[in-house]
């Protein structure tokens, strides 16, 4: 099936008909504005200014319902800038009282802001305005009521970016402590994170403590946090290392507290990514099709996981395509006369879903054969640069994944191979 956009934006705008009331919602933290067009964007009404609580959606209701009775309009459709999460409260609540909420892209806005006054002029009323505006001619996007399987992914995979965040900080700034304090330490120790440095750090950080010991102290040391030892050798390297140190010798107990509380933040966030990608693991298992996606080699729990927190309920796109302009990740051009640009892809979508296509892409060109051989195909047959071939098998694997999610079928490795033509 071919799927092309214009026939969408066509449908979007023949949604829009005389029996509508168009109204556009600037969003903000505690005060929001209403304003209302017809399809043809003629305004109506007052503006209305209402609180972001159960009172404030209560007057918005009863504003529109007022304007549909007065003007005879028999339904109407709302629309609003996804700014921060603002927004979530209102369009959930609209959406339980059978009302039509649709989002627009706050990048649109910004652009669309001088159609109506040929200025630069900005506020909420005019923003309001804006967005009516928009959506009356089309450019707007429906929100996917999604079940509580795919909320809780969403909201587990944005706690777990911030652990991550704070995992990496932790481990960096772990690193720059020992660089510091004792840099010949990673003679020892390649990785700072690994179980045995972490063991050796909270124990006997600095050189001056090691100095103080002999081979014993440390091998029983570790044997009482650890089940597997570094073992005797790494032992007497640590000691012949501490006494020749160039770490710096000044403040020493405030840097051993430092230390102490790195841990203590690396300990944490390490215990908490575990529960979050547990709970993760468990969350996929009510979905139908999250099985027959798991099948795909190389796709893991937390990509999926990511990518499903991120779209909703796959089964509900109509195209890969358009999981594509979902992520910001269809291509675009600039072309004029003689001269054409160079095409990019968009990026006016989520970001967070992009990053997990991408990992997934580069997962399944490691670990999955098909994928591989279709990289390898791209790069060495078609001469692609590599991260092009990735960009394009992006591309596939979006369609892949609609495609086993519509029809909750296996995955089909011989649909995936690239038609290689016979030598």
């Amino acid at each position: 099936m071919k799927f092309k956009m214009q026939d969408k934006q066509n449908q979007l705008i023949e949604r829009i008909s005389d029996k509508h009331l168009v109204v556009g919602v600037d969003i903000a933290q505690k005060t929001h504005v209403a304003r209302a067009v017809n399809f043809r964007g003629i305004v109506i009404g007052e503006p209305l200014t209402f609180e972001n609580n159960e009172e404030g959606f209560d007057s918005l209701f009863q504003w529109i319902n007022r304007l549909k009775i007065s003007k005879g309009y028999s339904t109407e459709i709302v629309g609003m800038e996804p700014t921060g999460h603002y927004w979530l409260n209102l369009s959930k609540w609209l959406y339980d009282q059978g009302v039509d909420v649709v989002t627009v892209n706050p990048h649109l806005v910004k652009r669309n802001k001088e159609n109506r006054d040929n200025t630069q002029s900005k506020s909420d009323k005019k923003d309001a305005l804006v967005i009516a505006d928009m959506v009356k001619n089309g450019y707007y996007s429906f929100i996917r009521p999604t079940s509580e399987a795919f909320e809780e992914l969403r909201v587990l995979m944005s706690n777990r970016d911030v652990i991550v965040k704070r995992l990496v900080s932790s481990a960096n700034q772990i690193n720059r402590w020992v660089d510091v304090v004792f840099p010949e330490f990673r003679e020892v120790f390649k990785d700072v994170k690994g179980k045995g440095a972490i063991t050796t750090l909270r124990l006997f950080p600095t050189p001056k403590e090691l100095r103080s010991l002999d081979v014993k102290d440390i091998v029983n040391g570790w044997k009482s946090l650890m089940k597997r030892q570094p073992g005797l050798k790494k032992a007497q390297l640590l000691i012949k290392l501490s006494k020749n140190s160039v770490g710096t010798t000044q403040a020493y107990d405030a840097y051993k507290l430092h230390l102490k509380m790195l841990l203590d933040e690396f300990d944490l966030a390490t215990i908490q990514l575990e529960t979050v990608e547990k709970e993760v693991s468990e969350v996929l298992k009510n979905i139908t099709f999250s099985d027959k996606l798991l099948g795909i080699k190389g796709l893991t729990e937390v990509t999926l996981g990511g990518i499903l927190g991120e779209t909703g309920d796959l089964s509900k796109f109509a195209h890969g395509n358009s999981l594509l302009r979902h992520a910001g990740l269809h291509l675009v051009e600039a072309s004029s006369g003689k001269w054409k640009g160079q095409i990019v892809i968009s990026k006016r979508g989520r970001s967070r879903l992009r990053r997990y296509l991408f990992l997934a892409t580069l997962s399944l060109v490691a670990n999955n054969p098909e994928f591989k051989a279709l990289h390898s195909y791209n790069v060495e047959v078609k001469k692609m640069k590599k991260m092009k071939s990735i960009m394009k098998l992006i591309g596939k694997l979006a369609r892949l994944l609609v495609g086993v999610a519509r029809r909750n079928e296996s995955y089909c490795p011989e649909k995936v191979y690239p038609l290689i033509p016979a030598a």
